[in-house]
């Protein structure tokens, strides 16, 4: 195959494409698949480079956002598209781990992310500043509702048109969160997957940048930035476990893969870090694979309340499963019950109201402590990647109702009494 030479600018960090497979080479355009091996394209970095830009001090004296780790990321311009994202709170969740029984537990929590909530700020972001420096003026995407949240949004902060792709039985809340920035939204009479493949001919005809289709090597490096941030905020530390959501598998590897990109520019000291994985039973080929040992990804209908992570045909499932047992991790995979679940355990505990794909990390987490899979001493990261005002649905009919009362002390405190005497007696069946 021909290729274009492949240009490098002076003090630019990234420096080519490259496929997953084989190692081949591209020009840094518009591409997500190898022509020669049919494997994934991703961003390929001169270390060397980066070594010299940054330090612990520099990166410190940066942004409070993505971009104080801009040497690590595939952009160019000195003035990327800036929203406020990132640098969300690492909480130590002590409530939460004495329930669970565990000594060191943290939750990295992007349900607070700026501007939708959600962790696919970070990817969109960089998307679209390499999206305006490749030249596109459109940009869409495909979406189980975060990340069309996000390139509306952004796109609309950035003056970007902006088109995209949903499934037509996505939650309200997720719906509106996207038609409010005034976008075109197509809902798709079917499931992501084939919202999916109607993008990619879309893409072909039209010459749009699809964030996660053809822009997709320079969107999912946005992911590494909850990486870096852990890293930081532990105190240039990495740590011994973390659990976080798996959908197509990008967010897991790219989480991987900052963590090795710190320690390889020597941000931080270099040590096992193991990798554990979340699915909902409804939606969990990457789970499945793993519990029977495959080398691949069988794909399935998605059939769960937990749409944003509902992708029966992931993409860099494989991957995953490659990072969860190089590094002696697990995937499991939870009910919607337990979802639900999870979704009460961490409000009630440390105040987080998380959607369903939160619900369904924390479900997991406390699956793979019963189970004995999580050391009780390990510092633990739990990656909680949106928020739950986006599927109030899920929960309704699980959750108490308000006491209606007169404007009187009297019809206070007869429901006062009215709710003490429930609680004792939910609290005597629990104990059951």
């Amino acid at each position: 195959m021909t290729q274009t030479p492949i240009k490098t600018t002076k003090g630019r960090t990234f420096t080519n494409l490259v496929s997953k497979e084989g190692g081949v080479k591209y020009p840094l355009e518009a591409l997500n698949v190898c022509e020669e091996t049919f494997s994934p394209l991703e961003v390929a970095y001169d270390y060397d480079e980066i070594r010299r830009q940054v330090s612990r001090e520099s990166i410190a004296a940066g942004p409070n956002s993505i971009w104080r780790y801009k040497a690590f990321l595939p952009v160019e311009s000195d003035n990327p598209i800036d929203v406020g994202t990132g640098m969300t709170p690492l909480v130590k969740s002590n409530r939460l781990a004495r329930r669970l029984g565990l000594k060191n537990l943290y939750i990295k929590n992007d349900a607070v992310n700026m501007p939708t909530l959600s962790f696919k700020d970070r990817v969109v972001s960089v998307a679209l500043t390499r999206a305006r420096e490749l030249g596109f003026s459109t940009v869409s995407c495909a979406s189980t509702g975060n990340l069309a949240n996000s390139t509306a949004a952004i796109a609309a902060h950035a003056g970007m048109d902006c088109c995209v792709f949903i499934p037509a039985d996505l939650e309200a809340g997720k719906v509106m969160g996207t038609l409010i920035y005034n976008p075109t939204v197509m809902a798709v009479k079917g499931n992501y997957d084939q919202v999916n493949r109607l993008c990619s001919e879309v893409g072909n005809s039209y010459g749009w940048g699809f964030v996660n289709i053809n822009l997709r090597p320079y969107y999912s490096e946005g992911s590494k930035t909850l990486g870096y941030e852990v890293a930081e905020q532990l105190g240039w530390e990495l740590p011994d476990h973390i659990v976080a959501p798996l959908a197509s598998g990008s967010l897991f590897t790219k989480i991987y893969k900052g963590f090795n990109e710190f320690v390889k520019v020597g941000l931080v000291d270099d040590k096992p870090v193991r990798f554990s994985g979340a699915q909902a039973e409804g939606c969990s080929p990457i789970a499945q694979a793993f519990k029977e040992g495959r080398d691949f990804v069988t794909p399935v209908k998605p059939n769960t309340i937990a749409k944003s992570i509902a992708i029966g045909n992931p993409a860099d499932g494989f991957y995953a499963l490659e990072v969860a047992r190089k590094t002696n991790g697990n995937i499991e995979s939870v009910t919607d019950a337990e979802i639900i679940e999870g979704m009460k355990l961490l409000a009630e505990t440390e105040g987080i109201f998380t959607e369903t794909a939160g619900g369904t990390t924390i479900a997991v987490l406390k699956k793979l402590v019963e189970a004995g899979k999580i050391n009780p001493d390990e510092k633990t990261v739990v990656y909680i990647t949106g928020n739950g005002l986006k599927t109030q649905e899920a929960v309704q009919g699980y959750i108490g109702e308000p006491l209606t009362i007169d404007p009187k002390l009297e019809s206070f405190e007869h429901a006062l009494e009215r709710s003490r005497t429930l609680e004792r007696l939910d609290w005597q069946q629990a104990s059951v």
